[in-house]
């Protein structure tokens, strides 16, 4: 795994000490319990600054309020010395984004970062992160089960099952010509208008155990279209069209899907 040049699995602790919330930064799920409760908005924004950047308290607070006011925090002059707790759950993750961005990083990491928000300030949230990329340069490796913020915001799509990437490509080539079980069964478990009364789509069976791969394909247990070297060997990644890869045995899929 590398990123900028770097071997990341080869680094030391130090050496990831100084990538860390500097040139990678992550805006985590839940902010309430990624917020440090006992340390106000700005020592949290400002912590990023002095640990990474030659600056003193009274550029670092300035740099802090400034993102603040850029993460369209409200009278963030006043909210700069007030506690996570004191915060809606909306503004915390504005919080979050202004402390992963400071340094400006090359690569922002977003864990599943509107979850825990109700539809309208998870548009603005989505809103926000697009704006920054684009102001600020930077990619944005985005994290989340929601296919329908998928479709908004991403460039390409990486779709993981048990630890590993099952389909990868263009979001256009995803959407339009999905190839492995797995993505199917995501679409077709998608709610859409006209559903009402109607039962929604499943995924028989559990996911494995961090401790219990099975052998062959991860998914095979509970794929309908799994044969005996789906259980016996693992697909690798294949491009079936250009820039469009799958991990199935049975890709690329001619016809109609089933």
């Amino acid at each position: 795994m590398t990123f900028e040049g770097l071997d990341l699995l080869a680094l030391s602790e130090r050496d990831m000490e100084g990538l860390r919330g500097n040139r990678l930064a992550m805006v985590f799920q839940e902010p309430m319990t990624s917020l440090n409760p006992v340390m106000t908005v700005g020592e949290q924004i400002m912590e990023a600054l002095l640990q990474h950047q030659q600056v003193s308290q009274a550029e670092a607070r300035a740099a802090a309020l400034a993102m603040l006011k850029r993460v369209q925090i409200p009278a963030a002059e006043e909210r700069l010395d007030v506690y996570p707790h004191q915060l809606s759950g909306g503004m915390r993750q504005r919080v979050m984004i202004a402390i992963a961005l400071v340094c400006r990083p090359a690569l922002l990491i977003a864990d599943e970062p509107t979850t825990a928000l109700d539809v309208t300030i998870q548009s603005q949230i989505l809103a926000l992160i697009d704006e920054l990329r684009e102001e600020l340069g930077t990619a944005v490796l985005f994290i989340t089960h929601n296919l329908a913020v998928v479709a908004e915001i991403a460039d390409e799509i990486a779709v993981m099952y048990a630890g590993r990437i099952v389909e990868r490509g263009r979001r256009e080539d995803i959407f339009a010509d999905p190839q492995h079980p797995y993505t199917l069964a995501l679409f077709a478990a998608m709610p859409r208008a006209g559903d009402v009364g109607r039962t929604l789509a499943s995924i028989d069976g559990q996911v494995p155990a961090a401790g219990a791969m099975p052998p062959g394909c991860r998914f095979a247990p509970r794929c309908p279209f799994a044969v005996e070297r789906c259980r016996m060997s693992y697909p690798p990644l294949r491009e079936i069209t250009p820039g469009h890869q799958v991990a199935c045995w049975r890709a690329p899929v001619e016809g109609p899907v089933p």
